[in-house]
């Protein structure tokens, strides 16, 4: 609205109106669409709990255990009062006729519940928090609802209601690449358990691209790798610059050692060209080799972090080649 008086005051009328236009237009389409969201289970009246578990004993067996079903045992304001309604909505509708699906709010694909309309639901009492970015967020977006990634009715994992045993196998679902790059040699210790997806990222959403929970790659890094944060004297650029740490290291898993993009020497000279002084240490090895950084870095161990050890900064006087 703000943009719009400005406009009419420099003499845009017609543009502001366009604006003003079009806004208005959008706006009324969302609120139309929530409308037909909302439609779901109209003019249905609450029937408690106990009508409930007339039909759905197996159920109300698996939801006994959770953490909802103590939170509603001791319900803090008439919604979770509710109990089952608090989230499937009134059920008078759905004791009348238990086929049809606009009676009550499901939970699955199957039951053809609009995502937004389950999202609304959870987000009654699940706002705020880890979920404060939720709106705009990847999943979010791609329409993944709530419970494609818990289960409130059962408690098949340690924390978080979720569908699964555990994060990891949870985010597994969907993210299968992801799976094979943690079987690779080098990785993160995830499958080992000492780390889950959710150290790094924020399911939920987050400010930053890939769900991170840093403000960077290399804040998020840092989480663990506080060596590397610095700051330094002499810095190396790739891990200042650009996407930082992915300059050189893919995150998940790599079969190079320390989850590297290439091997060394491989991944130096893809920015430093072999060359002097370098191609003269073949020669002088006597190994009669063409004078080649690339075969003097494979021929000695760790390449070229034999001599340039502090490759991620150096507080020394003379490591302005990061060599101490």
């Amino acid at each position: 609205m703000r943009s719009f008086f400005l406009l009419c005051k420099r003499g845009g009328a017609v543009m502001a109106s366009m604006v003003l236009g079009a806004w208005m237009l959008q706006a009324g389409l969302a609120q139309a669409q929530v409308k037909a969201v909302e439609g779901i289970n109209d003019g249905a009246t609450y029937v408690g709990m106990q009508t409930c578990q007339q039909c759905h004993s197996s159920e109300d067996a698996h939801f006994a255990g959770t953490t909802h079903a103590k939170m509603f045992a001791n319900p803090k304001n008439d919604l979770e009062a509710k109990v089952c309604e608090a989230c499937h909505g009134p059920g008078s509708k759905h004791v009348e006729d238990a086929t049809n699906r606009n009676a009550l709010i499901g939970f699955t694909r199957e039951w053809g519940t609009p995502v937004e309309k389950q999202q609304a639901q959870c987000l009654q009492c699940h706002k705020g928090g880890q979920r404060i970015n939720w709106q705009g967020s990847v999943h979010q977006v791609n329409k993944l609802s709530c419970s494609d990634c818990h289960n409130p009715m059962a408690r098949f994992s340690q924390t978080g209601l979720l569908k699964k045993p555990s994060i990891i196998e949870t985010c597994f679902t969907c993210h299968q690449e992801k799976r094979a790059e943690f079987a690779r040699k080098s990785h993160m210790p995830v499958l080992e358990g000492k780390m889950t997806c959710d150290d790094c990222h924020n399911p939920h959403g987050s400010t930053t691209q890939r769900l991170l929970k840093g403000n960077s790659v290399a804040e998020t890094c840092f989480d663990c790798h506080q060596e590397k944060r610095g700051p330094f004297l002499w810095e190396h650029p790739p891990v200042r610059q650009g996407d930082q740490c992915l300059n050189c290291h893919l995150p998940h898993g790599s079969n190079n050692q320390t989850l590297l993009v290439v091997p060394i020497p491989m991944l130096c000279e893809q920015c430093h060209d072999a060359g002097a002084p370098h191609d003269r240490l073949v020669l002088s090895a006597g190994f009669g080799l063409p004078s080649s950084n690339q075969i003097f870095d494979q021929l000695s161990g760790r390449g070229c972090l034999d001599c340039h050890t502090e490759i991620h900064g150096s507080n020394s006087p003379a490591g302005a080649r990061w060599h101490r």
